[in-house]
């Protein structure tokens, strides 16, 4: 068992109560289908064309989620830090191969929620259910703002909202990943970091 993960509980449940209020007795059933797991940085968790089984939720370390164009390029779409829940929810969800890969930029401790086990707790337990519509609200909003995000602010001012989100995020994963997410090169991003 993974002690940390153990030392976080309140912290774990406050995360998800911030969502919809869920009471102890409820996160335990979520906890009983979760299985928690130490991965290695480079780690492939969901790939391209696979149908995922799992929602995780990162208790320590750095992901992230990427597509592979034509070309053989990778497009950072998403950096996850502790406290965050993530998945291929579309392919969760419509059962179908993903279109994402999700990755450990670091090494994690996470937690494994088997997606099945999920959806039938969600059938069973209002609270569940209740978090789990208002999370999925949140994640639409989120994905708003980021397109906006993207069409309306220049790089110098993605990197900036990122550090403020991430203070530490240039000691944790290398420029290059971090260039991926902006969608700039890293020479553009030496250049910006340069003025700071």
């Amino acid at each position: 068992m993974i002690t940390e993960i153990s030392k976080n509980y309140n912290e774990i449940y406050d995360y998800v109560s911030s969502f919809y209020p869920v009471s102890e007795a409820s996160f335990k059933l979520m906890l009983d289908i979760s299985e928690e797991v130490e991965v290695k940085a480079g780690t492939i968790l969901d790939d391209i064309g696979y149908v995922p089984k799992y929602i995780y939720m990162i208790n320590k370390g750095v992901m992230r989620s990427y597509v592979r164009l034509e070309n053989g390029k990778e497009v950072t779409k998403s950096i996850f830090v502790p406290l965050t829940f993530l998945a291929s929810f579309d392919a969760l969800i419509n059962q179908k191969p993903s279109g994402s890969v999700y990755e450990t930029l670091t090494d994690c401790e996470i937690y494994k929620i088997d997606y099945y086990k999920y959806k039938n707790l969600c059938k069973t337990n209002a609270e569940i259910l209740g978090f789990h519509v208002n999370f999925l609200q949140f994640l639409l909003c989120q994905n708003d703002k980021k397109h906006i995000e993207l069409l309306t602010m220049n790089a110098k001012e993605r990197y900036l909202k990122l550090r403020k989100a991430i203070p530490k995020i240039d000691n944790l994963i290398p420029q290059y990943q971090i260039a991926k997410y902006l969608s700039i090169t890293p020479v553009q991003l030496s250049r910006i970091r340069a003025k700071q």
